[in-house]
């Protein structure tokens, strides 16, 4: 260590982020009755402390430091090799060194002694109070931990339960209506970045008022729940399927072109038509479209509407193409 560091009129010590030494000056050394360097590095720092200062230490230096990076003006004692206190004004600073986080410190000895001393008493009393209870405090704090922890993966389980809530159809468990027009947003971008289609699909159940009038709603919920368990099935993992409203679905088809979103709409119809949901069979009507360049979510959503509403008017239980009508 420089020569006039090791002397200088204040006390040095450098310490881990841990709290164990790795330097001293010689004036640090002479504050605590030490004769060589070696009495103290590789020590923790609190092995020159009392139990009241090292729960000091831990209660106000070490939040402090790790919060602001530095410490001013700190009232502080330690105890010298023969059990003396020696009060001293501590600052310190948190800085990086070498590649590793060090805490350098100086100490300089209390010049207003007795007015820190009555100071030092009551706070000695208090903190000699809390070191009694320190153990059931401990306990306390496990306990509060175990149990915030406890809490805190509720608090996530519940999060995750609220938005899948959020985002999803209480009676079917398909995807909801908000969800699919911020995925239509989503992946209309991602469509025209990548120059690659995206189809969209308008199912409407054909004459399900009937089944609701004749039969009543509990049968109409199941037909529902059915249906979209079907569509889940057949649509495919790549595609996202969504309740619209009342008896209408929609199913997002990326990087799918016109004439396969055709077929896959065929196959959906198909497949419905074909399955018998308890004793009832249902057909569906369903409109196409597939995205162009200049196509928007307002856009694709009205000419796959004008579709599905071709279809129904074509005696239902079709698959219509916007493209067609344009044709048309």
């Amino acid at each position: 260590m420089d020569n006039q560091l090791d002397c200088a009129p204040g006390g040095y010590f450098s310490i881990s982020e841990s709290g164990f030494v790795q330097s001293v000056n010689r004036t640090f050394l002479n504050m605590l009755g030490m004769k060589s360097a070696d009495e103290l590095i590789g020590r923790h720092i609190e092995t020159v402390m009392s139990p009241t200062n090292k729960m000091f230490f831990h209660t106000y230096f070490y939040p402090h430091i790790q919060l602001y990076e530095r410490v001013d003006e700190m009232y502080f004692a330690f105890r010298t090799v023969d059990k003396q206190s020696v009060p001293v004004l501590i600052n310190g600073v948190r800085q990086e060194r070498g590649g590793e986080v060090v805490i350098d410190c100086m100490a300089l000895l209390m010049r207003k002694r007795l007015e820190y001393e009555k100071d030092t008493l009551r706070s000695k009393h208090e903190l000699e109070e809390l070191y009694k209870t320190t153990r059931e405090v401990n306990d306390r704090l496990e306990a509060l931990h175990e149990e915030y922890e406890s809490k805190q993966q509720e608090l996530i389980e519940m999060n995750r339960k609220l938005e899948t809530l959020a985002s999803t159809d209480p009676l079917t468990g398909l995807h909801n209506r908000r969800f699919f027009e911020d995925c239509l947003r989503g992946e209309l971008l991602a469509s025209k970045d990548s120059n690659l289609p995206l189809s969209l699909l308008i199912a409407d159940i054909d004459h399900f008022k009937t089944i609701n009038d004749t039969y009543g709603h509990p049968v109409g919920d199941f037909v529902l729940i059915e249906l979209a368990r079907l569509l889940r099935e057949t649509a495919g993992a790549l595609s996202i399927c969504a309740r619209f409203g009342g008896e209408e679905f929609v199913v997002l088809l990326p990087a799918v072109g016109s004439e396969d979103a055709v077929a896959a709409a065929e196959q959906i119809r198909s497949v419905i038509e074909n399955t018998l949901l308890g004793t009832h069979r249902v057909t569906i009507s369903v409109g196409v479209d597939t995205s162009q360049p200049d196509s928007t979510e307002a856009s694709l959503l009205e000419r796959a509407d004008l579709a599905l509403y071709a279809s129904k008017s074509n005696s239902r239980n079709r698959v219509s193409h916007a493209k067609q009508l344009a044709q048309t």
